[in-house]
């Protein structure tokens, strides 16, 4: 989200960024950096002439849950101002996978056949344009829900080269032989985060019998009382927490381990380990819209024992491991260069703005949906605001 902002700013946009939840004492200072703050609320129609004042020419919605509570009061509102959903990721597909994974089954149809997919894919239909993280998912949705490439772009993680070589140069002195233990990090609130944590725990026996001086840190936003209490020192399963940086702490580890079972998306974590030389051992799922037609840049392996062999060999090769350190970084700047992505992101949506009448005539169902289940949303926001009041 950081970068799109930044895009659009960087693209002569006045840019504003509104939203309903508290503030964090993490988040980023936007308006040092030019970008306006606006607190917004939730089933109230005091968004309208917010919205209205603003008089935007473009508007995007932070996932779908966003797109249906203020989509049918922007289109009310500021009708001529292009709406685009950002997705981060398909949540129709993690949840599917979630599901499956906990019912001990393999991923069907019927698994992505949900509320949730109806949710998520009308909310695309009725956007102008989606925002789509990974390769993936741009042909999963094709493939399975009728939506047509017109209405999705292809946006990932965007990496300035100057800003990669820069942290490169301040992280240089962290070579295999200064470097130590295994690191994973993620949020803790984000189930498939929680659930590596809890592979971790179970694999991480076999691994330090093998390795016995080798310690992996855990770190993460948020984490829970239940987290914490698995922070075993005397196993070397350290459980830390916040990380005040975490490309140091990613940097300053061998070798960063991430079992994902389930989820969606591309994994910024995975991305972080390449721009600091860090190379990975994740699951074919974790590696999904990472890599490419590259397999230099991390160890991809599902099965457990295979999982731990892997670990245990990149940690304790020099050769493997500078190899791998290299590929991942010049793999990062090569597949995510904000170069290539940037200009064709800012480029379509001037061209969409220029000619959107055009662009919604040819798009029936969407019109559609906006014209009948879009009501729905509006007249549930504005039921819950006249029983608030």
């Amino acid at each position: 989200m950081m970068q799109i902002l930044l895009l659009m700013q960087k693209s002569g946009f006045r840019v504003v960024f509104a939203s309903p939840a508290e503030d964090s004492a993490h988040a980023i200072d936007l308006e040092s950096i030019g970008i306006e703050k606006h607190s917004i609320r939730l089933n109230c129609s005091s968004f309208d002439e917010w919205v209205r004042t603003q008089s935007p020419d473009v508007v995007i919605f932070d996932r779908f849950m966003m797109e249906e509570q203020f989509g049918w009061r922007v289109e009310k509102h500021v009708p001529d101002a292009l709406r685009l959903l950002d997705m981060e990721d398909v949540h129709c597909l993690r949840d599917a996978r979630h599901r499956a994974l906990k019912a001990g089954r393999n991923l069907s149809a019927d698994d992505w056949h949900t509320d949730m997919a109806f949710r998520e894919v009308a909310s695309i239909l009725r956007c102008d344009l989606t925002l789509v993280i990974s390769e993936f998912e741009m042909i999963w949705l094709q493939d399975h829900f009728p939506i047509h490439a017109s209405k999705l772009l292809y946006t990932p993680f965007m990496v300035n080269p100057a800003d990669a070589e820069g942290l490169s140069r301040r992280l240089a002195d962290l070579d295999f032989e200064v470097r130590g233990g295994f690191v994973s990090i993620g949020n803790f609130r984000h189930a498939p985060n929680w659930d590596a944590v809890l592979q971790l725990r179970e694999i991480w026996p076999d691994i330090r019998r093998r390795l016995p001086d080798a310690e992996l840190n855990i770190y993460g936003a948020y984490p829970p009382k239940k987290a914490m209490q698995l922070d075993k020192p005397e196993l070397g399963f350290r459980v830390r927490g916040w990380a005040s940086d975490a490309y140091q702490v990613i940097a300053e580890a061998k070798v960063m381990l991430a079992p994902l079972r389930f989820g969606a998306g591309l994994k910024g974590k995975l991305l972080d380990a390449m721009l600091v030389g860090t190379p990975a051992v994740t699951s074919s799922l974790g590696a999904e819209g990472m890599y490419g037609d590259c397999d230099q840049a991390a160890v991809v392996a599902d099965d457990r024992d295979a999982f731990i062999d892997a670990a245990v060999q990149l940690y304790s090769s020099r050769s493997e491991w500078k190899s791998r350190s290299a590929a991942g970084y010049k793999l990062a700047i090569k597949r995510f260069n904000d170069a290539d992505h940037g200009p064709n992101i800012t480029a379509t949506i001037d061209r969409l703005c220029v000619g959107l009448e055009r662009h919604r005539r040819q798009d029936f169902v969407g019109g559609m949906l906006r014209h009948h289940s879009l009501k729905s949303t509006q007249y549930m926001s504005q039921w819950i605001e006249a029983k608030n009041k």
